[in-house]
C-alpha cells in the first residue's frame, strides 16, 4: 500500500487543482459539440479517440497489465466516467444551458466524498461534512432557483451524472494508489474501447456536412483533455491528498466554467451566481481544513 509523504496532500491539491481547470471547459465544449454531434455518438466518439490515445501510452512506457482483481474497479471507473458521466452530460445539455449544467458540478465533491468513504475508507471530520453539505446545498439551492432555465429531464440526468461520476473518481483514485494515476484511466479507457467503438460505428453519421469548426474543436478537446488529460492530474490529486478533501476543489469548478460559459458561448453570469461561487470557494477552504 502506497504511504503518503508530509509534501504529497499539498501536491496532491495542485494535481487535484489542474485536473479541476482542465474539467471546467468540459460542459462548454460538450454543449457546443452538441450542436454538431449526436450525444450518443459524442459520447462513443471521445471515447475511442481518448482510448487510443491511452493505449499508445500504455504500449509505449511498457506497462503491465492490471490484475485480475483489478478487473471489477476498472470496470466501475469505466462505466463512471467514461461512459456515464460523458453520456448524461451530453443528454442534459440538449435541454439546459451550459451555465445551468455547470452548477451541478458544485454537488461532485458531497458524491465523491460519499463514495470516498465507502469505497475508499476515508473518515473525515464532522466538520468536513459541514462545510461540504453547506457547498453542495448552496449550488443546489441556487439551481432549484433558475426557474426560467429549469428543465426537469435535464436536470435529472445532470443528477445522475454527478452520481456516476463521483463514484467513478472514487473508484479511480482508490485504484490509483496501486497502479497510477493514468494507468487508472488508461486501462479504464482501453477496457471500453470495444463495446464504445461499437456503438460509435453504428451511430455513425450520416453526412459531416454541416458540423462546424467549433463543434470539431469541441470534440478534440473532451477527447483529449477531458476524457485523458484531466484525469491524469485528478487521479494523482485525489490519491495523494485524500479523495474527500481534494475532491471539494471541484466546488471551484462552475467558477470556472461558467466563466467559460460566458466567454465562449455568450451566456450571461448573473450577480447571484457570482455570490454563489464565493460562498462555496469558502465552503472548500473549510472542508480543507478538516479533511
Amino acid at each position: 500500500m502506497h504511504t503518503l509523504t508530509n509534501s504529497e496532500p499539498m501536491r496532491g491539491w495542485g494535481n487535484g487543482l489542474i485536473g479541476v481547470l482542465i474539467f471546467s471547459g468540459s460542459l462548454p465544449a460538450t454543449r457546443i459539440a452538441v450542436g454538431g454531434f449526436d450525444p450518443i455518438f459524442l459520447t462513443s466518439a471521445r471515447a475511442v479517440i481518448a482510448a487510443l490515445l491511452g493505449l499508445v501510452l500504455l504500449v509505449a512506457l511498457k506497462q503491465s497489465r492490471p490484475e485480475r482483481r483489478d478487473l471489477s474497479s476498472l470496470l466501475i471507473v469505466a462505466l463512471g466516467v467514461v461512459v456515464g458521466f460523458p453520456l448524461l452530460t451530453a443528454l442534459a445539455l440538449q435541454h439546459i444551458t451550459a451555465g445551468h449544467s455547470v452548477v451541478f458540478i458544485g454537488l461532485l465533491p458531497l458524491s465523491t466524498a460519499i463514495f470516498g468513504v465507502l469505497r475508499g475508507g476515508e473518515r473525515p471530520r464532522p466538520m468536513f461534512w459541514v462545510f461540504s453539505c453547506l457547498g453542495g446545498l448552496a449550488v443546489a439551492l441556487y439551481a432549484l432557483s433558475l426557474d426560467a432555465e429549469m428543465s426537469v429531464q435535464g436536470d435529472l440526468m445532470m443528477v445522475a451524472a454527478i452520481i456516476a461520476c463521483g463514484l467513478g473518481y472514487a473508484e479511480g483514485a482508490t485504484l490509483s494508489r496501486r497502479l497510477g494515476g493514468w494507468q487508472v484511466i488508461s486501462w479504464a479507457l482501453v477496457l471500453s474501447l470495444p463495446v464504445m467503438a461499437l456503438v460509435a460505428l453504428a451511430v455513425w453519421p450520416d453526412s459531416w456536412t454541416g458540423i462546424s469548426t467549433a463543434a470539431w474543436i469541441s470534440l478534440g478537446y473532451v477527447s483529449v483533455f477531458s476524457m485523458l488529460v484531466g484525469f491524469v492530474f485528478w487521479y494523482r490529486g485525489l490519491a495523494m491528498g485524500g479523495i474527500a478533501g481534494v475532491g471539494q476543489l471541484q466546488l471551484l469548478q462552475p467558477f470556472f466554467g461558467l466563466t467559460l460559459a460566458a466567454v465562449l458561448l455568450g451566456e450571461t453570469i448573473a450577480p447571484v451566481m457570482i455570490a454563489v461561487t464565493l460562498f462555496v470557494v469558502t465552503c472548500v477552504i473549510g472542508a480543507k481544513r478538516f479533511a
